[in-house]
């Protein structure tokens, strides 16, 4: 039996609201039969932050909190439930605090069943190596999170999520934002997608090469 899925591939996000969900959603319709992990890491409300920006503070435990199933985290309106809506052969929802996330991420990869898994999040990109990992961010840019950064280092794609911008405008926008920062940004030159180009990173991410034991990237988890 495998430890983890053949084909792992991250989605991350410079900050909130930057379409990593709705790639994730793009993606699971094309790839029929994979699974997702939602990673969510919360703190106690004792912590001080508000609880509604905190919502899942009364899940945490002592050890990771793994929900797999459909009937187990599908609720309308959710991202799970937009990965199960999107034709995930299943979803798990990991919810960690900071010093649990590698067990959590190590131990939903373990649940998987189907030949690649498609997982959202930055802070696990810090103890598993994809076998490709994307970084989501607006046409216009932003705010850029200190995960978001980490994670950045270890991306091999940058996703340009551009509401009413063609791809010629998304990247334009994206460099006049990039050129416009008073301390560049460190893509080390990362190929730039948009949603025009999708069909091309599905045949990507389909290619025999990419599972192969052989690839580079899965090397580096040997």
């Amino acid at each position: 039996m495998r430890s983890q899925p053949r084909i792992i591939v991250a989605v991350s996000g410079f900050s909130s609201n930057v379409g990593k969900t709705t790639l994730m959603c793009e993606l699971l319709r094309r790839l029929p039969g994979w699974e997702a992990i939602k990673l969510t890491r919360g703190h106690y409300r004792s912590c001080g932050r508000d609880p509604a920006g905190c919502c899942v503070s009364d899940l945490l435990r002592n050890e990771p909190v793994i929900r797999s199933g459909r009937e187990a985290n599908y609720q309308a309106g959710k991202d799970t439930g937009y990965f199960w809506d999107a034709g995930a052969s299943n979803v798990h929802w990991v919810i960690v605090k900071d010093e649990q996330v590698e067990t959590g991420i190590k131990e939903a990869l373990a649940r998987v069943k189907s030949v690649g898994v498609l997982i959202e999040g930055n802070s696990f990109l810090d103890y598993v190596r994809p076998n490709l990992a994307v970084m989501c961010a607006r046409s216009e840019g932003g705010k850029v999170k200190p995960s978001a950064r980490r994670a950045l280092r270890r991306s091999d794609f940058v996703y340009l999520s551009s509401p009413g911008a063609d791809a010629a405008l998304a990247r334009k926008q994206f460099e006049e934002w990039r050129s416009s920062l008073t301390v560049d940004l460190d893509l080390n030159n990362l190929p730039l997608f948009t949603r025009d180009d999708l069909p091309w990173f599905i045949s990507f991410i389909s290619q025999p090469a990419l599972a192969s034991p052989l690839h580079p990237a899965v090397a580096l988890q040997r």
